[in-house]
């Protein structure tokens, strides 16, 4: 996996296969490579590296001539980043780009070994191609040959294909992982990502799972399942080019962050009816509410934390027992499901390979199923029983901020459906939810963004660290959770997140002379308990960073530094804190020089298990 365009028509193929990579470079990589067709066979570049060394090679061995190409940004998995395990990967007539693993290859790969085949990479991408080509010198049609071969395959692929006998065109066939069409004015385009599509058009189909492809520089024809053919029914995006650009920012990650106060009113505003929490326009009206006893929340990574949160905010707001269920885990032991169980799972891509196949495993299991998700028409937004966008918009950046701080939107939203629906709660208290979220949310996000040089400053203490730590209780423990990944993920420093109480049984050990700890107590009832174990740390040497309600008492006297945080409401208070810790992430990992948008070892949207 990483990132695959694709392009054949009648403009100049190499420069839009380039332009296309580059956009699809805040996936993570750590290899690129293009092939096309030209008069006297594929040509196929790649490097282990950026895409600017592509470009070198490509300027010192220059494609003049090409209507047809395909390219790759590779997140290494089955071997190593290198010239040789980047793609694409050519074995006889057959050309491809793959996003995905096929978890058979091995034996796919003694299969081809035995009958003499070699192999020159440590890729299953490599094994895939050999199997497409042997079906298609087999029976010389292209689309049996990828029926054939694909039916050989376990796993996940998107496939883009050249052979080298078919002039001007390119095939593509997706299972499991995602992969675009898109129709332009000089040709048709393949992206595994809208964003890479957007420089050239904004007229797209998305590949439904198992349906393969045909593109040509006259048009595009889509195979289902059993062959039969038809034209793509396209649809026009509305994201941009632009939308997808820095705007004037330093790093997509800095201008992500100042998008979350208009992020958060477009997710909750369309939930809005006379003041009120109302989903009709998403299809789900207060009947489907109140059939609600026990929500499990599933997802990965930042989504997950979104899901801590979602847990408190459901149990207190709407009375609903929640549970948060990491998605690589849900499959092999799911919590107990009774009458009135509602899944709901969360994902920015709509294609996170873990969510999906817990979203399956409880569709399977008669479960109702619920999406949040950002990106539209994608495969999880697909296969749930309901879906809810988040409207966010294009997330470039790899850490997610605002994919976050909408999802916690939504969930808010939701959990004040459910209280309203069930009426735990009259409109007069249903209205001030709805305010908190849509006015005093977005204002305190704005309001944090303004202390950016204070925030900066306590950032240079962090940035010469090695070790940090969160603690916080309730939503606040929480919301460390997502505070040390933040952290972590773009600054490589080593960052924990602990219940505030349970330092001293064991972790409180780690605590030595101006290690930094940062508290986060936004619960008054909580305060005096987490002020405690704030003193336990900095009387053993640890620098305190406390975020604390603006009405906090003796926060001063008891940290080395205090960010305020807005009292009008929880919901304010909730999203200040949650910009807070992602500002120190930014400004921290901007201190130590690293990669903020593209972490190393990271990929934006993991379509693999």
């Amino acid at each position: 996996m990483c990132g695959i365009i694709g392009y054949t028509g009648i403009g100049n193929a190499v420069p839009k296969i380039t332009k296309g990579l580059s956009v699809l470079e805040y996936r993570g990589y750590d290899s690129v490579g293009l092939a096309a067709k030209t008069d006297t066979g594929i040509k196929t570049v790649k490097c282990k590296g950026r895409i600017g060394a592509l470009e070198e090679k490509l300027e010192a061995s220059p494609i003049k001539e090409s209507g047809t190409a395909i390219g790759h940004t590779r997140w290494a998995t089955h071997g190593g980043p290198s010239d040789t395990n980047a793609h694409p990967h050519s074995v006889g007539k057959t050309v491809l780009v793959h996003n995905g693993i096929i978890e058979n290859y091995r034996e796919l790969k003694s299969e081809l070994e035995a009958t003499g085949v070699t192999f020159v990479s440590e890729t299953d991408t490599e094994v895939a191609a050999a199997v497409l080509n042997g079906e298609y010198e087999r029976v010389g049609d292209p689309i049996s040959a990828i029926r054939t071969a694909t039916s050989r395959m376990t796993g996940s692929y998107a496939f883009g294909i050249l052979f080298s006998d078919k002039d001007g065109e390119v095939f593509a066939i997706r299972s499991g992982s995602p992969l675009i069409l898109a129709k332009g004015a000089d040709g048709y385009y393949l992206a595994s990502d809208m964003t890479a599509l957007l420089p050239f058009t904004n007229e797209y189909y998305c590949l439904v799972e198992g349906e393969l492809a045909r593109l040509t520089p006259n048009g595009a024809t889509v195979y289902s399942a059993d062959n039969t053919p038809s034209e793509p029914a396209w649809s026009v995006t509305s994201m941009t080019a632009e939308s997808a650009q820095k705007g004037g920012y330093p790093h997509f990650m800095l201008k992500e962050i100042y998008e979350q106060p208009e992020a958060v009113v477009k997710s909750v505003s369309p939930r809005v009816k006379k003041g009120q929490p109302d989903f009709s326009a998403d299809g789900i009206d207060a009947e489907f509410w109140k059939k609600v006893k026990n929500i499990q929340i599933v997802a990965c990574g930042s989504a997950m934390h979104a899901g801590l949160v979602g847990i408190r905010l459901l149990e207190d707001i709407a009375k609903v027992p929640t549970v948060s269920c990491i998605a690589s885990e849900y499959r092999y032991h799911p919590p107990i499901a009774t009458d009135g169980t509602l899944v709901i799972v969360i994902s920015q891509s709509g294609e996170t390979a873990d969510t999906l196949a817990a979203l399956r495993y409880a569709t399977d299991a008669g479960l109702p199923t619920l999406a949040i998700v950002n990106a539209v028409e994608t495969t999880i937004a697909r296969e749930a029983d309901k879906r809810i966008y988040t409207y966010a918009g294009p997330e470039i950046a790899v850490a997610t901020t605002k994919g976050y701080c909408t999802q916690v939107s939504v969930l808010y939203m939701i959990a004040a459906a459910i209280s309203k629906a069930k009426g735990l709660i009259d409109d007069t208290e249903a209205a001030a939810l709805v305010k908190g979220i849509t006015e005093d949310a977005p204002k305190a996000i704005s309001d944090m963004l303004e202390n950016v040089e204070m925030l900066r400053g306590l950032s240079e203490r962090l940035a010469k660290k090695e070790h940090v730590f969160f603690i916080g209780r309730g939503t606040d423990y929480a919301m460390s959770e997502e505070g040390a990944l933040k952290l972590k993920e773009i600054s490589y420093i080593h960052a924990e997140a602990y219940a505030a109480g349970e330092l001293k049984h064991g972790t409180i050990s780690l605590i030595e002379e101006d290690t930094p700890v940062i508290a986060i107590s936004t619960e008054e009832a909580l305060y005096d308990k987490t002020e405690s174990n704030v003193r336990e740390v900095r009387s053993r040497g640890a620098y305190v960073i406390l975020l604390c309600r603006e009405d906090a008492k003796n926060a001063e006297a008891s940290a080395d530094a205090v960010i305020r945080l807005p009292v009008n409401s929880a919901a304010a208070t909730l999203f200040a804190s949650l910009t807070a810790v992602q500002v120190l992430a930014y400004e921290t990992a901007t201190l130590r020089g690293c990669d903020i948008d593209r972490p190393r070892n990271l990929a934006k949207s993991v379509t693999v298990e």
